[in-house]
């Protein structure tokens, strides 16, 4: 059975609160992910499960929110699967930081209004 675009960005934020937890309470930060292997791992799989869940999303979901960067993060998802060897860290680290705080408030966001 398909997931509706509601449950699937309910797994976006779920997933991405099991990450953030785990990296708070493991202290990681950018340094470890851009040297360490162990910790390099712990955060690609919560983001391979983002993207796929976002690359899932309704093309009519997608479409009515065009401000969001679905497709750059399916394309993440994409890249990091198919072409591990050659993770950008330092790109990597700056999108987890930087920018998918921010993405993860304006889905919590949209969840909110799809509730109304």
């Amino acid at each position: 059975m398909r997931k509706s675009d509601k449950e699937r960005l309910k797994k976006v934020v779920s997933t991405w609160e099991k990450l953030e937890f785990q990296m708070q309470k493991h202290e990681i930060t950018k340094e470890m992910l851009l040297t360490d292997e162990y910790f390099q791992w712990t955060v690609t799989t919560p983001l391979y499960n983002i993207g796929e869940q976002v690359y899932q999303l309704s093309n009519t979901f997608k479409e009515s929110h065009p401000e969001q960067p679905w497709q750059k993060i399916s394309a993440l998802r994409h890249r990091m699967v198919h072409d591990y060897e050659s993770i950008n860290w330092e790109m990597l680290t700056d999108i987890i930081y930087n920018y998918m705080p921010e993405f993860i408030k304006e889905v919590r966001e949209i969840i909110e209004e799809m509730d109304d």
